[in-house]
């Protein structure tokens, strides 16, 4: 999972950022209204960190530009305005979430994961496809109730297809969304084929009933079989 933190502050987009990779999440950061838009404008998230105040321009202002892109992130926003129509704006706007500064990581991160759930998993803490089922709170993988031992890019690749099941898949937004933003700067994506290919192997070998399989020229799809 992807989440951008729009973040002016340093030393909170830094502990926000620090706490959030703890987590397993790729995190990547801007510190105005102008880098976030760019950011925006070239890359995918799955969750947006939001804060209202920034120096350079308005987070609502962001909020509206992210809708009216068409843009299907979750968004939480992360303000010290703690009015209510603060927080009716930025709901109407299609903020899922408002948390007022100042606030403690770990309901920054409880959140993070309730909108995601809610997002992709149906509020589920888990996602199944096939005999395959994905525990997103514990980062554990089970075929039939077996465990499956997958890395953690392994594990990652198998959650962003189970979240988009039988839909084609570009290599390169794989990549962007498991490696993060930066890696739309490689030569080639050899790095991806080796992780699908193990973790195909391991699918295989756990006799689950999903298989991610090859779309030439374009990149893959989950399918169960």
């Amino acid at each position: 999972m992807k989440i951008l933190v729009v973040e002016d502050e340093p030393s909170l987009r830094e502990l926000i950022q620090r706490s959030l990779e703890k987590e397993r999440y790729v995190v990547e950061v801007a510190d105005s209204f102008l880098s976030g838009m760019r950011k925006l404008e070239d890359y995918t998230y799955d969750c947006i960190l939001l804060d209202i105040m920034l120096p350079d321009g308005d987070g609502l202002s962001l909020l509206e530009n992210i809708k009216r892109m068409g843009k299907k992130e979750c968004v939480i926003i992360i303000s010290a305005k703690d009015s209510l129509e603060d927080k009716v704006a930025g709901l109407d706007l299609g903020a899922d979430d408002y948390l007022a500064k100042p606030f403690h990581i770990a309901e920054l991160s409880a959140r993070v994961k309730s909108v995601i759930r809610r997002h992709h998993h149906q509020g589920a803490a888990c996602v199944e496809i096939g005999n395959v089922r994905i525990h997103t709170d514990k980062y554990q993988v089970e075929v039939e109730g077996t465990p499956l031992d997958l890395n953690k890019k392994e594990y990652d690749i198998l959650l962003y297809f189970a979240n988009r099941p039988g839909r084609l898949v570009d290599k390169a937004l794989l990549a962007e969304s498991v490696w993060g933003d930066h890696i739309d700067q490689v030569d080639n994506f050899d790095f991806v084929y080796a992780q699908i290919k193990n973790l195909r192997k391991k699918l295989s070998a756990g006799r689950a009933s999903v298989e991610i399989k090859s779309v030439y020229k374009f990149g893959y799809k989950l399918v169960v079989e």
